[in-house]
């Protein structure tokens, strides 16, 4: 078995063994840059036992090992005949004889890369064409390494190196573009590796977010020619999000719409997904993503979060999405009945955005205080009878208003009115007791000195009880009067009123007589006032008539002006005694009751004006001004009518 050890140092083959193969040494990959040149050194061995037959001849192929497939002839020693693109550009710098088959490959360009090839020719059948080959890469600009992953923070290492396989020419390295680094450091080397040299530049600086994206160029040149070569990248940062940006906290009307909108700064870019509370409404990979909500209610309302994550890092930011709304109807207490002196809170709930003002309300007016919040207490402390009514709680708020109302019944023991007296009539005695109280009380008169209690009416006693409301009214006549020492009227009257929660009673006191005499008088004045003013009033609307046509009228004349008077004077009777009623009975009862025409003079209630409400009654005391007369020159008016002037007293 023939093997040969090979020792290559500065192109010097050392062969230890006589016996050798066919063999050949050349780097497999060497660069070059355009227009430059190249040296693809080169050694070979044959074995030992053949003699060169006239001397040691070569070829360099192109592309191909083979002669029988006709490859582009690099370079060949016997002859000048090479590829037309090879024409001139190439040199043996090797001895053939010496087994040196060293290249050199001027000016070359991109269609010189690719793979060359060398055959031996000892003469004879002594050919040989190596398979081996050493593959040429012609560069248009340097070679920048550049890591997969460039991450922000983390310090960066950036070579640029251009190849030095030509003797004639020596490349210089040098970074663009650095000033905008922090702290950049630099450092060159110089490689020689299987006969193929490299100048490098290493550029160590340490990258953030802001880096992302910005160029940066290595150039290279040859001093004392033309030739320059550049290259740019861009720099790709990793980097973890770095601000999420997020609507700012809104407002929205119920029922409207919105667009929530969110950015995040990371490379590259994250996996966006918008949270409410913990639920995940929407997802993207992406480097903005928006959220629509539609017809938003007030259980949208909330906190909305987006979150960012690119697998470097994670970041989220949130918002406050307020829903604005008017109040709802509010929850109020239930109505209620209730005892006097109970201690009351009433409660008013309602919800609203912004929070609504409550206000209580008591039959239309304010009680209580004004509070804003969407719960008001209202404390009634020992309610009374006045306490009785509709309550209404009234929430508002800039977008609308709403109210809820409920009853409070207070029911209290029977309490007198002061109206509850005894005052003469010309009939005798008439008592009248008034009481209020819930349930509305009953009334009973007792008269100790005959043992007797009066709640209907009897052959002696004239009874009538009525409520209104709240209020009961009852009413006795006593149709005898009794005697005293002093002449008047003995009396003694007591009036008992009860209800479920309790019973009272008190003597009636009987009103002083001479309030009786004036209620007479006063009574027959004004009746006679009265009927003086009517008979003015139809001869002044008589007259203007006659005046009006020129004629008296004939349609408006009294035919029987005795008749007329006749039943004006009746209805005075009547005026007076109901004059007199008032006077006597207060105005609260003149709307029950109404004297008969019997010649008893019993009082019963009307019908008509039984159920209406209680009014106080004015009247005016009519007094005639002396007698005199308001006449013409003649003394009386010119129709011939006479008047008397009647004055408000």
């Amino acid at each position: 078995t023939m093997w040969c050890l090979k020792l290559v140092f500065p192109l010097l083959l050392i062969i230890n063994e006589v016996n050798c193969q066919w063999n050949v040494w050349l780097p497999r990959e060497i660069s070059a840059m355009t227009n430059s040149c190249v040296v693809i050194p080169c050694t070979f061995i044959y074995p030992s036992g053949i003699r060169p037959y006239r001397g040691v001849h070569g070829i360099w192929y192109f592309g191909q090992p083979y002669p029988q497939l006709f490859p582009p002839v690099v370079f060949k020693t016997r002859t000048d005949v090479v590829h037309e693109s090879y024409k001139g550009r190439t040199e043996l710098l090797g001895d053939l004889q010496q087994r040196n088959c060293t290249l050199l490959i001027n000016n070359i360009g991109a269609e010189h890369s690719g793979k060359y090839y060398f055959r031996a020719d000892l003469g004879g059948a002594n050919m040989y064409t190596f398979p081996d080959y050493s593959e040429l890469k012609v560069l248009d600009q340097p070679n920048i390494d550049v890591p997969e992953d460039i991450v922000s923070d983390n310090e960066l290492e950036l070579m640029c190196s251009a190849p030095d396989n030509c003797p004639s020419m020596t490349p210089q390295v040098q970074w663009m573009y650095t000033d905008y680094l922090p702290d950049p450091e630099f450092s060159s080397e110089y490689l020689a590796n299987d006969n193929s040299a490299v100048l490098s530049s290493t550029l160590r600086f340490t990258p953030r977010p802001m880096h992302n994206g910005q160029l940066l160029g290595c150039r290279v040149y040859y001093p004392n020619t033309t030739l320059v070569y550049e290259r740019l990248i861009s720099l790709d940062i990793k980097y973890a999000p770095r601000s999420v940006w997020v609507n700012v906290s809104s407002e929205v009307m119920e029922g409207s719409s919105v667009m929530l909108h969110c950015e995040v700064d990371s490379n590259p870019p994250p996996r966006i997904s918008w949270l409410f509370g913990e639920n995940e409404l929407l997802w993207d990979t992406a480097s903005n993503l928006s959220l629509s909500l539609d017809d938003v209610t007030p259980t949208k309302e909330g906190i909305y979060t987006c979150v960012g994550d690119n697998g470097y890092g994670i970041m989220n930011t949130s918002m406050y999405l307020a829903v604005k709304y008017p109040p709802r109807e509010p929850v109020v207490n239930e109505s209620m009945t209730v005892q006097e002196g109970t201690t009351l809170a009433l409660h008013c709930s309602t919800q609203g955005s912004p929070a609504p003002t409550l206000t209580w309300l008591k039959d239309g007016e304010l009680v209580g205080t004004i509070t804003a919040d969407e719960l008001s207490v209202l404390e009634i402390v020992e309610i009374t009878p006045q306490g009785d009514g509709q309550y209404r709680c009234l929430a508002e708020n800039e977008h609308g208003r709403a109210s809820s109302s409920f009853n409070i019944t207070v029911e209290y023991a029977p309490v007198f009115l002061d109206e509850s007296k005894c005052t003469v009539v010309r009939e005798g005695v008439q008592c009248v007791c008034m009481a209020s109280g819930n349930p509305e009380p009953t009334i009973e008169f007792y008269l100790p000195d005959l043992n007797i209690t009066v709640n209907e009416t009897d052959g002696q006693y004239n009874f009538f009880s009525h409520t209104d409301g709240h209020t009961t009214t009852g009413m006795i006549k006593l149709r005898e009067k009794g005697e005293r020492a002093d002449n008047g009227p003995a009396v003694n009257v007591h009036c008992s009123v009860f209800n479920m929660y309790g019973r009272k009673s008190v003597q009636l006191e009987l009103q002083q007589e001479k309030k009786y005499m004036m209620a007479v008088i006063v009574g027959t004045i004004g009746g006679v006032a009265v009927i003086a003013f009517i008979i003015a009033a139809v001869r002044y609307v008589g007259h203007n008539n006659k005046k009006e046509n020129g004629n008296p009228r004939q349609d408006v004349v009294l035919e029987n002006p005795a008749l007329y008077y006749s039943a004006v004077k009746k209805d005075k009777q009547n005026l007076r005694k109901k004059v007199l009623k008032t006077e006597l009975l207060g105005s609260k009862f003149n709307s029950i009751l109404e004297e008969t025409t019997g010649e008893d003079g019993d009082y019963q209630a009307v019908g008509s004006m039984a159920g209406m409400e209680r009014q106080e009654l004015n009247y005016a005391s009519l007094e005639f001004i002396g007698g005199r007369s308001k006449k013409g020159a003649s003394g009386k008016k010119e129709d011939g009518s006479n008047y008397r002037e009647i004055k408000a007293k």
